[in-house]
């Protein structure tokens, strides 16, 4: 019990010891040094005098009120000293303790949230590097299982511990255990879906993308066998989409889809992507249209015209390089984005744009000789050969040079 009352003292980052017969001042001037010396602690600690009675108290006092000495087996009582926190070695810490480490820290800091949160997310990838038991993937899976209990911590906290094992991941570190971590996120999965746990959509995808959660994981987390049942397959199967149903029902398009990516069950078609149309979901229409290829993109461009939304269009088109089975509606679009330009006497942006583009490049002329810019038309043939055009300096010529209204 007194191990956990230490723990719950953010200033155990504190590198230095401290002993109960050293001269107080000596105590409260080593402590200010430390925190000076610690970037880390000076963002998440109020102050070093808010917590040097309660060191001093715990140093030297039991829970009766007694003074605490440690026995060792030659019986030698030594004083209890705090020396460092627990994130300086996971080895020994359950994920509990761990997160009410992590929550003690983030409530005592006096920064801003956003400057806490990187802080904390450096801490926590630093601390996976020592040695959490029994691996750095299965102990996070083991701290997503904990986290609800949290309560409004929740979120931020999973946000954390994901950001901080995938940045650890991505440097060749924790593949130690990383398929029982997938069983464990498997099970976590289906937790989630069963209401067991509650966790974020966006927490649950993120899960799944980080431990790359696959049906077959799921298909051994529900009926624990490594044997391949086609049965089983069938089950894990319809128990992902029907979560998924549930999701398209209450609207959460972009969860259902990122599921869908992620399982890659390409089973919904058109009917799927129209209802999102309807709800004006376009993100997501257009992540479920990218996921399952060019016809369902094509749809998806006729959609946006039809519902007069051309940039939408516009970009698809661009991104998914669909210009030749759309090319009127990309030079239509092009064409409007030129006019503006030309309006605005942005000529030479306006080049910049289209001069790789012989149709645009016309079109631009035209644009200048609309706009008796005769010298930009002279300018725009003469350097892109541009032929079939009136010469700009007989059509000049041409202009009457009195304007006057003769009465």
């Amino acid at each position: 019990m007194m191990k956990c009352l230490l723990w719950s003292i953010p200033c155990a980052f504190l590198p230095c010891k401290m002993y109960p017969h050293h001269d107080a001042s000596r105590k409260h001037s080593k402590l200010s040094n430390s925190r000076l010396a610690n970037p880390l602690l000076q963002l998440l600690c109020p102050s070093p005098g808010f917590f040097y009675f309660w060191f001093l108290q715990l140093s030297t006092m039991g829970l009766n009120g007694k003074p605490l000495h440690l026995h060792s087996r030659n019986k030698v009582q030594h004083p209890l000293a705090v020396s460092r926190h627990a994130f300086g070695d996971l080895s020994n810490v359950s994920p509990v303790v761990f997160l009410y480490l992590l929550k003690e820290c983030y409530v005592y800091g006096t920064c801003k949230a956003t400057a806490k949160f990187r802080v904390l997310q450096q801490q926590v990838f630093e601390s996976l590097c020592n040695d959490p038991r029994p691996g750095a993937a299965i102990f996070v899976a083991q701290c997503l299982y904990v986290l609800p209990i949290f309560e409004s911590h929740c979120d931020g906290f999973s946000h954390l511990i994901i950001s901080a094992l995938r940045r650890f991941l991505k440097v060749g570190n924790g593949m130690k255990g990383i398929l029982k971590a997938k069983l464990l996120a498997a099970k976590l999965f289906l937790a989630i879906v069963d209401g067991t746990l509650v966790h974020e959509e966006r927490i649950l995808v993120k899960i799944l993308e980080l431990f790359d959660v696959s049906l077959s994981n799921i298909e051994k987390a529900m009926f624990d066998t490594d044997e391949k049942d086609q049965t089983c397959q069938e089950m894990a199967k319809v128990l992902v989409e029907q979560y998924i149903l549930r999701l398209v029902e209450s609207q959460s398009y972009m969860t259902a889809v990122s599921l869908l990516e992620h399982f890659s069950i390409r089973e919904s078609g058109e009917s799927f992507l129209l209802k999102m149309m309807e709800s004006q979901q376009y993100r997501a229409a257009e992540k479920w249209a990218t996921f399952m290829g060019k016809p369902i993109l094509c749809t998806l461009v006729q959609e946006y015209v039809d519902r007069k939304l051309p940039k939408h269009a516009f970009d698809v088109i661009r991104q998914h390089n669909l210009r030749k089975e759309f090319p009127e509606i990309y030079h239509q679009y092009k064409e409007s984005k030129l006019k503006k330009l030309a309006e605005q006497g942005c000529w030479d942006v306006a080049e910049a744009r289209v001069k790789d583009d012989p149709q645009l490049l016309e079109y631009l002329v035209y644009l200048a000789m609309e706009a008796g810019y005769m010298e930009k038309v002279e300018e725009l043939c003469e350097r892109y050969s541009l032929e079939g055009f009136i010469n700009a300096k007989a059509l000049e010529a041409n202009f009457p040079k009195d304007r006057y209204l003769q009465l």
